[in-house]
């Protein structure tokens, strides 16, 4: 998987390429990351990327041009290195909500070329022209793309085969389809008692079915506490049990 990104602070994804999961999967080769500043398309002093918007209004629109050149660069090194044609992706805050199926798809894809905004947005035309698709991290608004832009990559990248010291690790995490999207359930380590609090006796158990049947229910119970729409999701596409809707209505009885 490669993912090229059109931003004007490149260095901020040096987080991912140098540290952690991501890093560890950047250093083995599982995927590859080139950050293509439109500034460097530009040959006036100033290196303009940037200009008053239309109509009149506060801030500043990023410019069509510069970032049509950057585009066709980042293209053209993809090409030249043997990787697919990948669309584009602008984060913009209309976008569609980024979610663990997005990353999923984005990790067994070839990648994607990314367009990180600023200032009060990117000139229509380029958006028009250019952009596949429109993603999102949230309801709220960011600096830059970049900071949207940095934990979908953690998330894609992560699931990528090779990537965790333990493949199945992401099997249980929170929104996993294994679990019908539901949040994961606690986790304790040593020591096993801790300032008086011990872990659930069950998880010393050794049975198996008992630890993963808790698992579960505790995986319920958290979804429902915090994010019942969760629950109402994976009750619209079947993926709760007879077992996980007994559990469900005894947590509701008083």
């Amino acid at each position: 998987m490669r993912i090229d990104i059109l931003t004007l602070f490149p260095e901020s994804f040096e987080l991912i390429t140098d540290s952690g999961i991501t890093g560890r999967a950047h250093a083995l080769g599982l995927w590859a990351l080139g950050a293509w500043n439109p500034r460097d398309f530009v040959d006036d002093p100033h290196r303009t990327v940037d200009d008053r918007p239309y109509g009149g209004g506060p801030g500043m629109v990023m410019m069509a041009q510069p970032l049509a050149l950057a585009l066709a660069a980042a293209r053209a090194d993809r090409a030249r290195a043997g990787f697919e044609p990948a669309p584009v992706v602008l984060l913009a805050p209309g976008g569609k909500p980024y979610d663990q199926n997005t990353a999923a798809r984005l990790s067994e894809s070839a990648g994607a070329l990314f367009v990180c905004g600023r200032y009060e947005g990117v000139d229509q035309r380029f958006i028009d022209e250019y952009v596949d698709e429109q993603w999102s991290l949230g309801d709220f608004v960011v600096s830059g793309g970049e900071l949207a832009l940095l934990p979908m990559l953690d998330a894609a990248v992560r699931l990528l085969p090779g990537a965790m010291n333990q493949p199945a690790s992401h099997d249980q995490d929170s929104f996993q389809d294994s679990l019908s999207g539901l949040l994961d359930s606690p986790h304790y380590t040593r020591p096993e008692i801790l300032d008086g609090k011990p872990i659930p006796d069950v998880l010393k158990s050794g049975h198996h079915l008992n630890i993963a049947r808790w698992r579960r229910e505790q995986s319920l119970a958290i979804t429902a506490t915090h994010r019942p729409d969760l629950v109402e999701k994976a009750r619209a596409q079947g993926l709760l049990s007879a077992a996980d809707e007994k559990f469900l209505k005894h947590l509701k009885s008083p």
